[in-house]
């Protein structure tokens, strides 16, 4: 079974401040939904929804990596406050 990678399954300690954040932030909510569609791509194409290459895959958890650190820099800046 593969593994859910949404942010709220990712950071369950942190639900309040991420939903504070989407509604009042306009850089972690976009950021959010960049992270949203990523994660999508990258499970349809892991359940075979969609087919592409290895490298693609792999370059797409990459971003999603990268957004998931960029949006848990902003909630703990924003817990730290």
């Amino acid at each position: 079974m593969l593994e859910k990678h949404d942010l709220h399954h990712e950071f369950p300690e942190h639900h309040d401040a991420i939903h504070d954040l989407k509604m009042n932030d306009a850089h972690f909510a976009r950021l959010f939904t960049q992270y949203h569609e990523v994660d999508h791509e990258v499970h349809r194409i892991e359940t075979g929804a969609e087919n592409t290459s290895d490298d693609y895959l792999n370059e797409r958890k990459k971003v999603r990596l990268n957004l998931k650190e960029q949006l848990l820099a902003i909630i703990q800046k924003y817990k730290a406050r």
